[in-house]
């Protein structure tokens, strides 16, 4: 009689040799893409989130198509999906700061104008250089500067642009760009608020910058609006005062963005050149630079 075969007990199934993962990670591309991007997918409070960063990896449109899909926001909208996450309530929808915050955030940008115009009231002979300082300082306190290994670099060339002129053209001019920080402020916060809600409303990269461009260039526009007057209601001439004030606030727009400050520092050391038309030219080269970065998904990035 046949001894019966005793089958042995069914063991853990054997692992899958590299060759059959590299097989499975090309069936599965976007996965890949998930692993490399971790920390972005699971910190990430919406899709808009990730498309934003994934902009800033040089992730484009064209390159989404490889992961089969049609863009970067597609794209991003299934790698939050698949994201591992704890429930968290939904951000809010603006960079507008609201209530108390809001509020001390104008306030600051009132400081300025304030210390200059009581500064030069008194005949302070430190009117000009106290305004120009706290012009300065109104560039630093919205944060998010760029970092590196000399983050403040462009505000040292800031204070040097804006000493440098109001040692050539007066203390007049200090209280004019010191009156134009508050409107500056504001058109700032609404840019910011602007392009978040059409960011909010894009379905592709090339959607949202064409949305953001025009916002943007009203935001200049009325910023410069906003500065002349200052200007005039400063005593100071208007073809001094307005290309440097423009040059200031882009800086702060850009520096408030994240954007890279090599053109910001270029532009700031072409504007101490002591030419009349210096200043004009750094304003118009940061404005192309800024209509190009300003316009990227990942500008707009919550902090």
């Amino acid at each position: 009689m046949t001894t019966p075969e005793i089958s042995a007990p069914p063991g853990p199934a054997p692992e899958a040799s590299p060759r059959v993962s590299r097989r499975k990670a090309a069936g599965d591309p976007v996965k890949a893409l998930l692993h490399r991007h971790r920390d972005l997918c699971e910190r990430a409070v919406d899709p808009l989130e990730i498309a934003a960063g994934l902009e800033a990896h040089g992730i484009t449109d064209r390159t989404a198509a490889r992961f089969r899909h049609r863009d970067v926001f597609s794209l991003a909208e299934e790698l939050y999906a698949r994201s591992p996450r704890e429930e968290a309530p939904a951000a809010a929808p603006t960079l507008v700061p609201a209530g108390p915050a809001g509020f001390r955030g104008f306030g600051y940008a009132l400081l300025p104008a304030a210390l200059a115009c009581s500064a030069a009231a008194a005949g302070q002979a430190w009117a000009g250089p106290a305004a120009v300082a706290a012009v300065v300082a109104a560039l630093v306190w919205p944060g998010r500067a760029v970092g590196g290994r000399f983050p403040h670099v462009a505000h040292l060339l800031a204070a040097a642009v804006a000493g440098w002129a109001v040692y050539r053209h007066g203390a007049a001019l200090a209280v004019g760009l010191a009156l134009a920080v508050a409107p500056g402020h504001l058109a700032a916060v609404a840019f910011a608020a602007g392009a978040r809600g059409r960011l909010d409303g894009s379905r592709a990269l090339e959607d949202f910058a064409d949305r953001a461009r025009p916002l943007l260039l009203a935001a200049v526009a009325v910023f410069t609006g906003a500065a002349a007057g200052a200007a005039a209601l400063a005593g100071t001439p208007l073809p001094v005062a307005v290309p440097l004030a423009l040059l200031l606030f882009l800086t702060r727009l850009l520096l408030r963005h994240g954007a890279h400050r090599a053109p910001v520092g270029a532009a700031l050391a072409l504007a101490l050149v002591p030419v009349p038309v210096a200043a004009p030219a750094a304003a118009a080269g940061l404005l192309v630079h800024a209509v190009l970065a300003l316009s990227r998904a990942s500008a707009h990035a919550r902090p």
